[in-house]
Parts: C-alpha cells; structure tokens; sequence
C-alpha cells in the first residue's frame, strides 16, 4: 500500500467532509451538512473525530441570529489530504497501466 495512504481519511465521510473544506477558508456547518447529505448528528460525529485527529478546527459563535458553527481544514488536514488524493492518484495511475492479460495473484 502506498505510504500516502491515510485510512482514517479514506473514511468516505470523512473524505468527502475534507475535499469539500479544502479549497475553503471558514466554512458553515450547515453548508457542509447539506453538501454531503448527511444529519447534523452525523456530521458532528466526524467532526470530532476529525479534530481529535488535528486535521478539522471547529469555531463556535453566537450573534442576534443565533449559534454558528464554522469549520475549516488545519494545515495539518490540508497537507494529509494532499497526501492522500497523491496516493489515489498513484493508485489509479498503476491500474490504468497494468496489464490486463496478466494473471491475478
């Protein structure tokens, strides 16, 4: 397996919570819930796992309107999902070129 390859993000959650971030600054809560269709329990769920993992920040504020929940990728989280998208990339790229005559195994 390529070295790149990170298993906790490959989590399609959590994938899809990170691409959507990544060409993102601050991005809402809600914003990100509708995008990958999922509840806010849900959501919530692989935020946190994400945080603990250093790879989300999660910033919490409260106006006239109400509380807002704005997330956003950490450095860290943007240099583990380049990492990541390289790797399936090079995975993809060795499939294409494989032989296909070839025998399994």
């Amino acid at each position: 397996m390529d070295p790149d390859f990170d298993e906790f993000l490959h989590v399609q959650a959590r994938l899809s919570i990170v691409a959507l971030l990544a060409p993102a600054d601050w991005v809402a809560f809600g914003f990100v819930r509708d995008a990958v269709d999922t509840s806010d329990s849900a959501l919530s769920k692989q935020i946190t796992a994400l945080a603990e993992a250093g790879y989300v920040e999660v910033r919490k504020t409260r106006n006239h309107t109400g509380r807002h929940t704005h997330l956003r990728l950490t450095a860290h989280g943007r240099q583990a999902f380049q990492r990541h998208a390289s790797a399936l990339e090079r995975i993809v790229a060795a499939a294409r070129t494989a032989d296909p005559a070839a025998e399994p195994g």
